[in-house]
């Protein structure tokens, strides 16, 4: 029987085991599902497929990087007294380092060798039959920048580079490094606090404003207005969407009677040259995962 793609993502989503051994796993059983369990438990990885299955909401974030390109990892475990664990900790900023050398995708970072051998997939099946939890590796990226710097931001920080929040804020000018660098992490700070959702409009998720402008409609149509005053209505309401949305429109926690966007034109003078923010990108823990209260 022929192993396909999706049958080794089943097995891998049904045990947490790494995908080659879900392969080999399903050559040896010629496909049976149900087997190939089995038999991954017979090879020393019982603890890690009974482990797979409970939610894993708690863990660390780790940012890794500097000047150019800069890595970020959602490592995710079942408790929040893993992550006070320097085991799970070295493997949290280990995966960073070397997430920071891929394309920021799942995929290759699983596949990445490790500096102290393997890979990140193996070391991450290894670390659960230690460990004795379930862990996942949910989100990574790569932020990088020709010209200019990426600066990183890591919130409630349990040690350097590892936390509960961590940000990467692309900068690009011409300017002084040093100085960029400055100014991007007191950027990186206030993604981390005000949550914005895109650079500016034009990079908002189109369905997203779509949502939006469909609910102010409604809004605005039960003040029985004619249609041309509800339209005006409708664009007045997205303008101040996109100042709370919007990395650009936001008014800077650090000077409130600044926008994000005029911090950056002023700051250009000291700087030594134009600023802009090339992207963001902002993990949250456990943000979007639905804990199981009655997980054992």
């Amino acid at each position: 029987m022929a192993i396909t793609a999706q049958m080794v993502k089943e097995l891998r989503e049904k045990t947490g085991v790494g995908m080659m051994d879900c392969k080999a796993a399903l050559n040896e059983t010629k496909g049976d599902m149900e087997a190939a369990v089995d038999w991954l438990r017979t090879k020393g990885l019982a603890k890690a497929a009974k482990k797979a299955g409970r939610v894993a909401a708690e863990g660390l974030i780790a940012v890794a990087g500097s000047g150019e390109r800069a890595a970020i990892v959602e490592l995710n475990s079942e408790t929040d007294f893993v992550s006070r664990n320097d085991q799970f900790q070295a493997l949290v900023k280990s995966v960073a380092d070397a997430a920071l050398k891929t394309d920021g995708s799942i995929e290759s970072v699983l596949k990445a060798p490790l500096a102290a051998g393997g890979t990140v997939e193996s070391a991450i099946t290894d670390a659960v039959a230690t460990i004795g939890e379930n862990l996942t590796l949910r989100r990574t990226a790569v932020v990088a920048v020709e010209g200019g710097v990426v600066a990183s931001y890591v919130h409630a920080a349990v040690a350097p580079g590892l936390g509960k929040i961590g940000v990467l804020v692309g900068m690009k000018s011409s300017g002084d490094a040093g100085k960029l660098q400055a100014l991007g992490r007191q950027v990186a700070m206030h993604v981390a606090a005000a949550g914005p959702l895109a650079v500016d409009a034009d990079r908002l998720d189109p369905g997203t404003i779509a949502r939006e402008r469909a609910i102010f409609a409604e809004q605005a149509r039960e003040s029985g207005k004619p249609d041309a005053i509800i339209e005006k209505m409708v664009e007045g309401r997205l303008r101040k969407f996109y100042e709370e949305a919007t990395l650009m429109k936001q008014a800077f926690v650090m000077d409130s009677e600044r926008t994000v966007e005029t911090v950056l034109k002023d700051a250009g003078q000291d700087i030594g040259g134009p600023v802009t923010v090339t992207d963001f990108v902002a993990f949250r823990l456990g943000e979007g995962i639905q804990k199981d209260s009655e997980a054992e």
